[in-house]
C-alpha cells in the first residue's frame, strides 16, 4: 500500500501548519528506526540527502560500539554514511502530533552505492532476483506483542521485576477479556490507518495481555516498512497512556512466547503464481519448489527469524512456538503452514519467527531460500500430518543461537545471495550476543546458585 503523502502534499500540509516536523529514518540491525527530525520547512528545501554515523549498522540492542566488525570500528574512525530519503515512503503519523515520516536507504558515503549489509538493501537485493524471473514477492507479518499496566520508564527503575499485564488471563479472541485495552488498542488501529498502514484487525492472543496487529497483504518492501512502524506505533501509543508493550520473543518462560508469522506468495502479472487448480491442495509446481527451498535452508536462514539469545527460549512443545522445520496443511503445530489451500489465496505462512525479528531480514532470507528452491527446481516431499510436536525423525529448528549462527555461516546459499561479507557481519552480531550472555550473571543463577552453591 503506497504511503500518503507526497512532497507537493506534504508542502500544502506545512503551510497550513498541520505538519512541522519529518522524521528521516533508516531501520539498523535490530529493525529498529533511527534517524533525525527535520523541520518540515527545511525537509522541503533539502530533501536530497542527510548523514549519519556508520556505527548505527554495528551495534546491539544497547546502542554499544561492538568491535570486530569489517564494515566499521574505531580503527576506521567511524566514518558516514548517506541517508538517502526514499519518497515514496512519506506518510503522516497521527499518533505523533504534527509529523510526517520518510524512510531511507543507507549508500556508501564516497561511491553512493547501497550499503550491502544495511536490511533494506537486503530486502531489494532477493526482490530484485524475484523480479528478474517476472515474479513480485507479495508478504505479510503478524505481529504479537504484550501490553503491561506500568510505563516504560517505570519499569526500568524497577528493574523489570513485578510485570504486571493489562489482563489477568488468557485473552485469545476475547472481545470481553480486551475490552479494558481499547482505549490503546484502539488508538494503534486508528493510528496505523491514518498513517496509510492497511491494518485489518487486532485480537486478543493466546496469553494474558497479549496482542496481535495485522495489516493488509503487500509487496515485500511495503510489509517490511509498515512491520516496523507498527512497532514504533505500539511503543508509542502504550507510552502515551501510561503503559508499555513488548516485542520480546519471550518475557517470561512460564508465559507463551510472542511470533511473527509471515506469510508469502509470489505474483505474476496481478495473479497469485502460488495457486494452481487443477493441482493437489492448488499448490503450484512454482510454490512446491519456494517451499521446498524454505525447507533445505531453513536452519541457515532462522538466526535472521530468530536473532538472540532470547529468541530461542519461545520454541517450547505446546505454545504454539513450533519445534520442528517441516510444511504441513493448515497445522500451527510446524514451521512452515500451508493456508488457503485449493484456493486464489493459497500461501505459505512461516512461523518459526518471533516478534523479535527484523522484518527486513526476515523476509529477505525466507525469499533467498525460496527463490534458491525454484533456480534448482527443488522437490517437495509430502506434508508432515498430526502433532509435529511429536514427530520423530525430521528436520528440527536450531535449538540455540550458537547453532543458528553456525548453520548461517555454513550456508552457501546465504553468502551466494548477500555476499559473504554480509554473513560475515551478522555471525559476528550473533556471536556478540552470545559473548555478552556469557559475560552476565543473571537473576536466576543467583537465586539457584547463592545459597545451595
Amino acid at each position: 500500500m503506497p504511503a500518503n503523502l507526497t512532497l507537493s502534499s506534504l508542502k500544502t500540509a506545512v503551510k497550513s501548519g498541520e505538519i512541522d516536523t519529518v522524521i528521516v529514518a533508516m531501520t539498523d540491525m535490530q529493525g529498529r528506526l533511527m534517524g533525525k527530525r527535520f523541520h518540515a520547512a527545511h525537509f522541503l528545501d533539502s530533501h536530497d540527502e542527510t548523514h549519519c554515523c556508520n556505527y548505527l549498522l554495528a551495534t546491539d540492542l544497547e546502542m554499544a560500539t561492538v568491535q570486530g566488525y569489517e564494515a566499521t570500528s574505531w580503527a576506521a574512525g567511524y566514518g558516514d554514511y548517506v541517508m538517502k530519503p526514499d519518497l515514496t515512503t512519506l506518510r503522516r503519523l497521527p499518533w505523533a502530533p504534527g509529523t510526517a515520516l520518510c524512510m531511507v536507504d543507507m549508500l556508501d558515503h564516497h561511491t553512493h552505492e547501497p550499503v550491502p549489509h544495511s536490511p533494506r538493501a537486503m530486502l531489494r537485493r532477493q526482490i530484485a532476483r524475484a523480479e528478474a524471473l517476472g515474479l513480485t514477492p507479495m508478504m505479510a507479518t503478524e505481529l504479537e506483542f504484550f501490553l503491561f499496566a506500568q510505563g516504560y520508564k517505570d519499569l526500568f527503575d524497577a528493574g523489570y521485576r513485578d510485570l504486571t499485564p493489562t489482563a489477568r488471563f488468557n485473552v485469545d479472541y476475547a472481545i470481553t477479556g480486551t475490552f479494558a485495552d481499547e482505549p490503546v488498542m484502539r488508538a494503534l488501529r486508528n493510528g496505523l490507518y491514518g498513517a496509510g498502514i492497511m491494518v485489518e484487525n487486532t485480537k486478543g492472543e493466546a496469553e494474558a495481555g497479549q496482542h496481535e496487529v495485522n495489516v493488509r497483504y503487500s509487496d515485500a518492501m511495503d510489509t517490511a516498512d509498515m512491520h516496523v512502524l507498527v512497532k514504533a506505533a505500539t511503543k508509542e501509543i502504550a507510552q502515551a497512556h501510561g503503559q508499555s508493550a513488548t516485542f520480546m520473543a519471550k518475557y517470561d518462560h512460564r508465559r507463551a512466547g510472542s511470533s511473527s508469522h509471515v506469510h508469502q506468495s509470489l505474483w505474476r502479472d496481478g495473479k497469485n503464481a502460488f495457486f494452481d487448480a487443477k493441482a493437489e491442495h492448488g499448490m503450484s509446481d512454482l510454490m512446491r519448489s519456494f517451499v521446498a527451498g524454505q525447507l533445505a535452508h531453513a536452519p541457515a536462514i532462522t538466526y535472521f527469524l530468530a536473532p538472540y539469545v532470547n529468541s530461542y527460549k519461545r520454541f517450547v512443545t505446546g505454545m504454539f512456538a513450533p519445534t520442528k522445520a517441516v510444511w504441513s496443511i493448515d497445522n500451527r503445530t510446524a514451521g512452515f503452514r500451508v493456508c488457503g489451500e485449493d484456493t486464489k489465496a493459497v500461501r505459505i505462512e512461516c512461523r518459526i519467527g518471533g516478534a523479535d525479528l527484523n522484518p527486513y531480514l526476515a523476509c529477505a532470507a525466507l525469499l533467498a531460500a525460496g527463490l534458491d528452491g525454484i533456480e534448482k527446481k527443488m522437490k517437495l516431499g509430502a506434508p508432515v500430518t498430526g502433532d509435529i510436536y511429536k514427530a520423530g525423525a525430521v528436520q528440527e529448528i536450531p535449538k540455540t543461537l550458537g547453532a543458528a549462527a553456525e548453520a548461517m555461516v555454513g550456508s552457501k546459499m546465504l553468502k551466494d545471495a548477500f555476499g559473504k561479507a554480509v554473513i560475515d557481519h551478522y555471525a559476528r552480531a550473533a556471536l556478540w550476543e552470545i559473548e555478552e550472555q556469557n559475560r552476565v550473571v543473571t537473576d536466576w543463577e543467583v537465586a539457584r546458585g547463592f545459597e545451595r552453591a
